[in-house]
């Protein structure tokens, strides 16, 4: 029996051993915890304040975004404006030229006493102020007479028979005209053939 007696002191001293160490494991553990604790929420808190950051820029290239696409579209609303109001008023100085070609003509009609010198006269001077207009905005005539035939300025009306070579223009029906270099009425002509024997 004497052993059982022993034995409880020792348990005894064990149990506040235990106890002592789990005191100062819990302690431990509840440092850590804490100081993991306190790690997470600053973790936390760092996470907060970039993911806000990262709102705060998106927000602002969402707007910057907008305000690029409107702009876009302003600019794209003023380049049609401009085409639509250069297709509209594209002759806008052309036709004010031509104004006095029409003076011209009213004028001449106007006249009640009028000899066929006068009117011939006056639809002399009436042409020239079209050629001189017609000059000042790059239209020009296109007389073939006698040169070789260009299917991109000469419409063939017909084939005559020529002493000039073949495919050459031998009579000019109407002139044809150029604006700069584009053809904007052929030249109807007759091509001269070569005469059968």
């Amino acid at each position: 029996m004497q052993e059982s007696h022993n034995q409880k002191p020792i348990d005894e001293q064990n149990l506040s051993e235990t106890e002592e160490t789990l005191t100062t494991q819990h302690a431990d553990v509840s440092t850590e915890n804490t100081e993991n604790v306190e790690h997470e929420q600053e973790v936390a808190s760092s996470l907060e304040q970039r993911l806000e950051q990262a709102e705060a820029k998106a927000t602002e290239y969402q707007d910057a975004w907008l305000r690029a696409k409107a702009e876009t579209e302003n600019m794209r609303k003023r380049a049609q404006a401009d085409i639509t109001n250069a297709h509209k008023y594209a002759i806008d100085k052309f036709a004010t030229e031509l104004l006095a070609v029409m003076d011209s003509l009213d004028a001449a009609l106007a006249v009640e006493n009028c000899t066929v010198e006068s009117l011939k006269d006056g639809v002399t001077l009436t042409r020239k102020q079209l050629v001189t207009i017609f000059e000042k905005f790059n239209v020009h005539s296109i007389d073939p007479q006698g040169e070789k035939f260009d299917p991109h300025q000469h419409e063939a009306m017909c084939e005559v028979e020529s002493d000039l070579p073949a495919k050459t223009v031998a009579q000019v029906m109407q002139k044809g005209y150029r604006l700069n270099d584009r053809v904007i009425r052929p030249a109807m002509v007759a091509v001269s053939k070569t005469k059968s024997t």
